[in-house]
């Protein structure tokens, strides 16, 4: 599959198709962005990704909040909805938020069912071997999970800030350990943020399920960003993780400036942007004289 492959000719991908993509038996790297509308996911799939995360990051950048701490189940799945609606051929992971599977099993795969429903094929969620009981709950359900450990932005007040994990080698070990807990309880794939180049590693050699790395180093069998950062759309401080490769925040600036000086000075709109009558109407309303 090339990178410039679109929806339109790949085959939809499944939980299962993930599952078997670890780069140690000769797979390809996965790729996942984050979308959360429909432009987004097309823009997304036709670049050739192989999941779309429809992450609570969605908080942050496109709700303006300063943590991804205030999104609701609701509000993942309205834009769950918007991204399956553009029929990727991508698998749609979406994400369950803050407090919506941390209180008992039952209330979990209920939460994730509404993602469900909403278009996605598969949820995430985030913690080591606290969320155990829930991972199982919800592969009982039959419903596909994939795991995030490391730094985990929904427990930013219990980490004291968004700061790297796993820099010691007990907190390093206690990543293999629930990495591994994470698989054998059923998750599809592995989710590792911030943590140090060789603990993503030695996390992606502990598993046999896919690790996606994000400020995990190059290691991992896949890699995720936020579609922002990518295409530069805010010029805000982005992570040492983050690599643009656009500037679309800019490129808007600029462009809706030329169309303000346009409309200032008269010239937009012009005739080609401009509905007209046939001579005849015109001549009966008199529009051009006498």
């Amino acid at each position: 599959m090339g990178s410039t492959d679109t929806g339109a000719t790949r085959r939809p991908l499944t939980a299962p198709a993930i599952r078997a993509r670890k780069v140690r038996d000769g797979a390809e790297p996965l790729v996942m962005v984050t979308a959360y509308d429909a432009p987004g996911a097309r823009i997304a799939d036709a670049g050739g990704v192989d999941m779309i995360l429809v992450g609570d990051s969605l908080a942050m950048v496109v709700l303006g909040y300063d943590d991804t701490l205030q999104v609701t189940v609701e509000d993942m799945a309205h834009h769950t909805a918007a991204v399956a609606r553009a029929r990727p051929a991508a698998l749609v992971v979406g994400d369950l938020p803050w407090m919506s599977y941390h209180v008992d099993r039952a209330d979990t795969v209920r939460n994730a069912a509404t993602l469900m429903r909403a278009g996605a094929g598969a949820v995430k969620l985030e913690g080591g071997r606290k969320r155990l009981p829930m991972v199982e709950a919800l592969v009982d359900a039959e419903i596909p999970v994939m795991g995030h450990i490391g730094l985990t932005p929904q427990s930013v007040h219990a980490m004291g800030g968004f700061k790297v994990q796993g820099r010691t080698s007990e907190a390093a070990t206690q990543l293999v350990g629930a990495a591994k807990a994470l698989a054998h309880a059923g998750a599809f794939a592995i989710v590792l943020e911030g943590i140090p180049d060789e603990v993503g590693r030695m996390v992606t050699e502990a598993v046999d399920v896919p690790t996606v790395g994000i400020g995990a180093g190059p290691h991992c069998d896949g890699q995720v960003l936020v579609y922002h950062d990518v295409l530069g759309i805010e010029e805000r401080m982005a992570p040492k993780f983050v690599r643009r490769y656009a500037s679309i925040g800019a490129d808007s600036t600029a462009a809706i400036g030329r169309f303000a000086a346009d409309v200032r000075s008269g010239d937009f709109p012009g005739p080609d942007e401009s509905y007209h009558l046939s001579a005849e109407v015109a001549e009966t309303l008199g529009l051009y004289g006498s």
